[in-house]
């Protein structure tokens, strides 16, 4: 493991953070940020400013690295806290809003050879 780039509390839904790690875990830097870059899906914002900040923390661990050897070894999603909101509804009744935040974690490694 070279660099690691941990995001928390992002006001994004876990289950929607998923769909796009998954699309990119396994690629090189190169090809998950340009896949990030035209991915329609408001989470990929959020998932191309957390694996910025891992390439920032691989040139600053070590000075050798090569950038274009790195590839994503592992990327996960965990659910945060979720903010709870009150939203009124019929004869008195109240629907809970749940606004939930994710954490969102991406490892980088070096390609051997």
């Amino acid at each position: 493991m070279v660099s690691r780039a941990i995001g928390r509390y992002i006001r994004v839904s876990p289950r929607k953070a998923r769909l796009v790690i998954n699309q990119i875990r396994g690629k090189d830097v190169a090809g998950a940020l340009s896949f990030l870059r035209f991915c329609p899906k408001g989470a990929a914002l959020e998932v191309d400013k957390v694996l910025r900040s891992a390439i920032a923390n691989a040139n600053l661990k070590e000075e050798k690295v090569d950038v274009d050897k790195l590839y994503i070894s592992k990327a996960y999603v965990n659910q945060g806290p979720s903010m709870k909101r009150i939203r009124p509804r019929a004869m008195g009744r109240a629907f809970r809003i749940l606004k939930r935040t994710s954490h969102i974690a991406i490892f980088l490694s070096e390609r051997e050879g």
